[in-house]
């Protein structure tokens, strides 16, 4: 019993990191909007540091006298680790208390950025984009799970709708952002602009976030005792290591045939191997009852395909727009109309629907409406960037109404003191999405063509988008 006491003491020493808010804070009726706008931060800042790092490849295959195959792993470094450990986090939160580890994450990103703007060589680079990534996870882990219990219920549905609507404001700024950067100062501010943002959510998170445990005291000891499951968080680790090093190929990693098969392979069997052990754990890192709880497990698989149908056409249309000759100003601005429906509806767009649809009423019409967007979008003659603009407003209008409700779904669906655990698996499926959302239009294009992949990859997204509206539950 060792163990599991000194690990039981490490955690009451942790928790102590958590400070109540001010009383004038706390007592204010509105104060969850507070917090609510400090997880936009995190929110803001991931998707942010997502969309400005892809515009710096070529200044640092130029910088470093680097091939793009190695550049990649700037991003593949990022994605590999957070994909890895937000599960893990999300339990260890849920242990130690959400604001400590939402907080530490701030510092963490903002440190490694600080790191990464400073590194002389590629590799330094890298080794900062994988510590970056940690903090990525203590933040994306908590900041579903820190929205859905700090606000009352029946706010829960727009809180989430503003926490997505960050995001994209995050994924919209992101291409414009880095351009200008690169272009007038230097690929390291597109590193170093972190480091403000994060300061401003340590500082935020400090005296706007309720505490975890509202009474001050951690869960009850006998919740807690156990080994941590440093198995499970290997074999997912492993697992989803390879199964991103597999999507990696078609996205441009050079990998032969054999490989890519035996990573696909390995990622099976990692996956089976995890399944089996997490069944057997005493504290395991996903939780079974958790995922096979068949309103959850829908709606992981709805997270996943959003984020497939989001990030899609915004890999997607750039390249079609350039092969038929559009200024790469015009098609920036042709491709930001995505994300900006998204973060309207995501914000305000519920509120044309009647008030008496429920969350998966709103998420059926999100991905159906969707699903509209995509069949427009392959079905334009001669697509140029004011045609392509439309169909991807309606296409980021009905995400922005999908996701958020889904979420709440999801986050209704699981029990408060596993609250970060969700929010992990939610933001992990979400990383995969985008994954997924990145190797398919670049697998399209190589087999196809531009012309070609443009009309097939929106038909096969417009499926997929029907499918997603017969898995929303109720």
């Amino acid at each position: 019993m060792a163990e599991p006491v000194a690990a039981s003491r490490l955690l009451d020493t942790l928790q102590l990191a958590e400070r109540p808010r001010p009383r004038a804070v706390a007592r204010w009726p509105h104060a969850h909007w507070l917090a609510v706008g400090t997880v936009c931060l995190g929110a803001f800042l991931g998707q942010l540091t997502a969309s400005v790092t892809s515009l710096v490849f070529p200044a640092l295959e130029a910088h470093f006298d680097a091939s793009f195959a190695a550049v990649e792993w700037v991003s593949l470094a990022y994605l590999l680790v957070l994909v890895a450990l937000l599960a893990p986090v999300g339990r260890l939160s849920d242990l130690v208390g959400r604001k400590t580890v939402y907080l530490g994450g701030f510092a963490v990103f903002a440190a490694a950025s600080l790191g990464a703007g400073l590194a002389g060589n590629l590799g330094v680079l890298i080794a900062c984009r994988a510590v970056q990534a940690v903090g990525g996870a203590m933040m994306q882990a908590n900041s579903v799970a820190l929205v859905a219990r700090g606000v009352p219920e029946r706010a829960m549905r727009t809180a989430l709708g503003v926490q997505a609507a960050a995001q994209a404001l995050g994924l919209a700024l992101g291409p414009t952002l880095g351009g200008l950067l690169v272009a007038h100062a230097s690929w390291r501010w597109a590193f170093w602009i972190n480091v403000p943002i994060g300061v401003l959510g340590m500082l935020a998170g400090w005296f706007l976030l309720p505490r975890t445990f509202p009474d001050g005291r951690c869960p009850a000891r006998a919740d807690r005792e156990g080994r941590f499951d440093l198995a499970g968080l290997l074999l997912l680790a492993a697992s989803s290591t390879a199964l991103l090093l597999a999507l990696s190929a078609a996205s441009g990693l050079p990998l032969p045939g054999w490989a890519v098969a035996a990573l696909l392979a390995a990622a099976a069997a990692g996956t089976l191997a995890l399944t089996r052990r997490e069944r057997r754990a005493d504290r395991p890192i996903i939780p079974p009852g958790l995922v096979n709880t068949p309103g959850i497990r829908a709606g992981l698989l709805v997270a996943l395909t959003g984020y497939l149908l989001l990030f899609c056409p915004l890999v997607l249309e750039p390249v079609v727009l350039a092969g038929r000759g559009t200024a790469a100003t015009a098609a920036g601005a042709a491709i930001t109309a995505l994300p900006a429906a998204f973060a309207l509806a995501a914000t305000a767009g519920g509120a044309l629907l009647p008030r008496r649809w429920s969350d998966a009423a709103r998420c059926r019409c999100g991905a159906l409406t969707a699903a509209a967007g995509l069949l427009v979008l392959a079905a334009l003659p001669d697509p140029g960037p004011w045609t392509t603009a439309a169909p991807l407003l309606l296409t980021g209008y009905g995400l922005g109404l999908l996701l958020p409700a889904n979420n709440a779904l999801v986050m209704r669906a699981i029990p408060a003191q596993s609250s970060a655990v969700g929010g992990g698996l939610v933001n992990m499926v979400r990383s995969l999405g985008t994954a997924l959302g990145t190797a398919l239009p670049v697998l399209a294009v190589h087999q196809a063509g531009a012309a070609a992949g443009g009309r097939a990859v929106p038909l096969l997204l417009a499926a997929v988008a029907v499918l997603a509206a017969r898995l929303c539950e109720g």
